[in-house]
């Protein structure tokens, strides 16, 4: 029966891994017992010199999912894999994913995979940014909350020599050198 399981690799050294087994199923004619390798990744929006670039950042550094039928052969396919330290799981055999797992790991089953690449948290606490769309466009101001879920900050403006907390998206500010 295939079922999803998590290899423990060299953190930084996951894709390599995922080559490298996947090379070593198919020169030891393993490709019945394996169904996918995968690396879990998810999409980010990352600012650079003050261009926003969608990067792909590993969900789970150090770790490599694999659906397979887990017997003895595909087994030492797996953990004499260069890369490889071992299996996740309690004692010498290794322990299933539940298909719940699985799904928030990889994203399927649910809303949140349809939903837009988030964007990587980068401001902290009592930075100063300026906001560049809205209402409120030029003010500078100091970021008083971060909230990443919502994707939003809430950043202190002085109005008419008053401090006005204002929300504001990630998307909507910049940061002062």
């Amino acid at each position: 029966m295939f079922r999803w399981y998590v290899i423990n690799t060299y953190s930084g050294h996951e894709n390599k891994v995922k080559t490298n087994l996947e090379h070593r199923i198919e020169s030891m004619n393993q490709r019945p017992r394996f169904r996918r390798v995968v690396v879990p990744t998810e999409q980010v929006i990352e600012t650079k010199d003050g261009q926003k670039v969608q990067a792909e950042k590993r969900t789970l550094p150090g770790y490599v999912l694999v659906n397979m039928d887990l017997n003895d052969d595909a087994w030492m396919v797996v953990k004499n894999t260069p890369g490889v330290t071992g299996f996740v799981g309690a004692g010498a055999k290794p322990v299933p994913l539940s298909q719940p797992e699985v799904d928030r790991i990889l994203h399927t089953g649910s809303p949140t995979a349809l939903a837009a690449a988030r964007a990587q948290v980068e401001f902290q606490l009592g930075e100063s940014v300026k906001i560049t769309s809205g209402p409120l466009a030029d003010f500078d101001g100091e970021i008083t909350d971060v909230n990443p879920d919502a994707q939003k900050l809430q950043v202190m403006v002085n109005i008419f020599e008053r401090q006005v907390p204002v929300e504001v998206g990630f998307d909507n500010v910049k940061k002062l050198d």
